[in-house]
């Protein structure tokens, strides 16, 4: 298989408008949306979670015979994450959470693309799930891949489409201070973000204040949750 070349971090600046970036932050910067009630509860249950999880005090709750029956018919999640692959990156763990309390989605590095756009859009269009969660995490692999690669130019291994997805997160934390692979970490979470809430679908219920979508950083050394 024939690898494309990426250039180095000097000539992607010079080139940034290659990889779809004005789209991108264009949608990163759309109105922010206000969330309801139901929104706000869905949050606070994640964090209280989060809490007992990075305590080392969780409940493991929701995971009897009873609830799984009665899940048999409906089911009612209480928030959308879209998270990445990563293994050590189970929303139910890090959110104490249980059977029918999550509906996860997750692609490496959560890049987005239409198909998972619109596994991300069932919930809140078609069971009125009220909050989405966009989780970045520390150390995330799919990152570090794409930052080593257009940081020093050269192949992407075969990962040709997951570098470009990740392009624009890259452009957007060239002037960020610390760590540069967690800034692009955050950024790409950021951008997320913004082209959730640009999808028509998602919007029009954000405008309507049944949803509310916000960006999420995971530790993984302290176990603990942020709002980014």
């Amino acid at each position: 298989m024939k690898h494309q070349k990426y250039p180095t971090r000097r000539g992607l600046l010079r080139g940034a408008g290659a990889v779809g970036i004005g789209t991108l932050l264009t949608g990163a910067s759309s109105r922010h949306d206000e969330s309801g009630a139901a929104a706000g509860s869905a949050w606070t249950f994640l964090m209280e979670g989060n809490r007992r999880w990075s305590g080392d005090r969780p409940l493991h709750p929701h995971d009897d015979a009873a609830l799984r029956h009665s899940l048999v018919w409906s089911q009612h999640p209480r928030a959308i994450v879209f998270t990445c692959i990563d293994s050590r990156v189970p929303p139910e763990y890090l959110f104490d959470a249980g059977n029918g309390d999550l509906m996860d989605v997750r692609t490496a590095a959560h890049t987005l693309d239409p198909m998972v756009a619109e596994s991300v859009a069932y919930g809140p269009v078609e069971l009125r799930t009220p909050l989405v969660v966009v989780l970045g995490h520390q150390h995330c692999g799919a990152v570090t891949l794409a930052w080593n690669t257009l940081d020093c130019g050269g192949d992407a291994a075969g990962f040709d489409r997951l570098v470009e997805h990740l392009a624009p997160a890259y452009e957007a934390s060239l002037d960020a201070v610390g760590d540069p692979v967690d800034a692009m970490i955050r950024a790409h979470t950021r951008l997320t973000v913004g082209n959730l809430r640009a999808l028509p679908a998602l919007a029009a219920l954000a405008e309507a204040r049944e949803l509310a979508i916000v960006g999420a950083y995971y530790s993984l050394e302290t176990g603990v949750v942020e709002r980014i």
